[in-house]
């Protein structure tokens, strides 16, 4: 893991596009999918993020040959729940699947964690789909708890998240 430069917005796309395939497939319409991702998960998208100074991103390579596996955005926050000094929002957490029970997600949030300190944050927000168990579940081994929700677009279907949030 290694925090992303200017030059890593194609391959953080490809990861987010992919990841979102991977987790969505078969929960949600195809293209549906297909338009979130070249809207949301676009080269331009993480250019845009990569040159904020109020972003921070972690990407995750695998260790042989470095090719993207998962990354991280931590942003300011932007939910629909009353927000306090210190909130910061864990925008995006992705692994692909040949990553997944290598303990990666746990590293990837340790280091989102870690960013939301350095910024001054003293709590944690992220919005998940709340049909996506596996997602919830991780979140709350990590010490996440439930403090809202919101209704998310994705292409022309809007679905129920969940809004988590958890102290640092």
């Amino acid at each position: 893991m290694r925090r992303a430069v200017a030059g890593d917005a194609p391959a953080l796309a490809m990861v987010a596009a992919a990841s979102f395939l991977e987790t969505f497939a078969g929960l949600l319409p195809g293209a549906d999918i297909v338009d979130h991702c070249r809207r949301k998960s676009s080269v331009e998208a993480f250019e845009a993020w990569l040159g904020d100074p109020d972003v921070q991103l972690t990407i995750a390579e695998h260790p042989h040959g470095a090719a993207p596996v998962g990354y991280a955005v931590v942003t300011p926050p932007d939910l629909p729940i009353a927000s306090r000094a210190g909130d910061v929002e864990l925008r995006r957490i992705y692994t692909l699947a040949i990553a997944r029970g290598t303990g990666l997600g746990h590293r990837l949030m340790a280091a989102a964690l870690a960013d939301a300190r350095a910024r001054g944050g003293t709590r944690l927000l992220l919005g998940v789909f709340k049909g996506n168990a596996r997602a919830c579940a991780f979140y709350e081994r990590e010490g996440f708890t439930v403090a809202g929700e919101r209704q998310f677009r994705v292409g022309s279907g809007t679905y129920d998240d969940l809004i988590y949030g958890r102290a640092i």
